[in-house]
């Protein structure tokens, strides 16, 4: 009797030892498997970049410090240096100059159709910067903005701002000059990827800035050389991503026959931003595809 009690204490404990080695076994089979690999996409943009705008972790570069013509992109550092302004009153109301119309006809330029003599608050003329892309709308801020007796002398001024703006980031002028306020430089308008990616994510932490930029449609009421209210077209926002990628929040496109077409680019999923830009795409279609290729990469790598 006391044999079986022992044979079966043996059998026991080697069932015991045999489960206990396949437990272990099968864990250290499961966590030794490899985790999959986040494929780097490949992107039609001459230039990328893709930073986690809560550490600036670089997620994604491709001639990411290569300085080129950022187009309308430009606009995101008139729009910082207008919100960085002390005291501003986005109410104020400034009046819309023939010079700025006669600019975007000369130029051939993007616009928010501003009426000559109209009286445009300050808030209105942020979202026809940022939505339409308006150069008049880049034109009567950096006018409004500027120092100096003339409009050319303000002008001057208000991009001498854009650079101060740029270099306070840390910014070299070696890889980001404004010329401009709007993006149709004089030759000297340039940025990296990673440093438009820099200025924006230092433009979101700007409220204002954050409610204009994920903005799809905005109408402004504005007010008439008799004191009449004008109902203006609705500007409709020119970034594509807030209607075809969940979760986008900005920035802002810029295109040009040197630019070619431009995305800085914003998204939040799951509480983690994304933030990036791409440089010197082919088309639309292909700078949204760019962009959202880059997003995709950006999350599945933040986890």
């Amino acid at each position: 009797m006391i044999t079986g009690i022992k044979g079966t204490r043996r059998i026991r404990r080697a069932s015991a030892v045999a489960l206990t080695s396949g437990a272990l076994f099968a864990a250290g089979a499961f966590t030794a498997a490899p985790a999959q690999a986040v494929t780097t996409p490949s992107i039609v943009a001459k230039g990328g970049y893709v930073m986690n705008n809560a550490t600036g972790t670089t997620l994604y570069t491709k001639a990411a410090d290569t300085k080129r013509s950022t187009g309308s992109t430009t606009k995101i550092m008139t729009a910082k240096v207008v919100l960085a302004q002390s005291n501003l009153n986005l109410d104020a109301k400034v009046t819309i100059k023939k010079e700025y119309s006669d600019y975007v006809v000369r130029n051939n330029a993007s616009q928010a159709h501003l009426i000559v003599g109209d009286k445009v608050t300050v808030r209105q003329l942020l979202y026809g910067l940022m939505l339409p892309s308006g150069c008049d709308a880049a034109y009567a801020l950096a006018d409004k903005y500027g120092s100096g007796a003339t409009m050319a002398d303000r002008v001057k001024s208000f991009i001498g701002k854009m650079n101060t703006a740029a270099k306070n980031l840390g910014l070299k002028t070696t890889s980001t000059h404004f010329d401009s306020f709007d993006g149709i430089g004089n030759g000297n308008n340039y940025s990296t990827p990673r440093d438009l990616t820099k200025i924006a994510s230092s433009a979101m932490k700007n409220s204002t800035f954050r409610t204009i930029v994920k903005t799809k449609s905005y109408t402004a009421k504005t007010i008439t050389k008799t004191g009449s209210t004008r109902t203006m077209n609705p500007w409709t926002n020119t970034n594509g991503l807030l209607s075809s990628y969940s979760g986008t929040i900005g920035v802002k496109t810029g295109s040009g026959p040197e630019a070619g077409y431009c995305l800085v680019f914003a998204a939040t999923r799951n509480g983690k931003t994304v933030i990036g830009t791409v440089l010197s795409s082919t088309s639309i279609p292909n700078r949204e595809s760019d962009a959202k290729k880059l997003m995709n990469y950006g999350f599945a790598k933040l986890g």
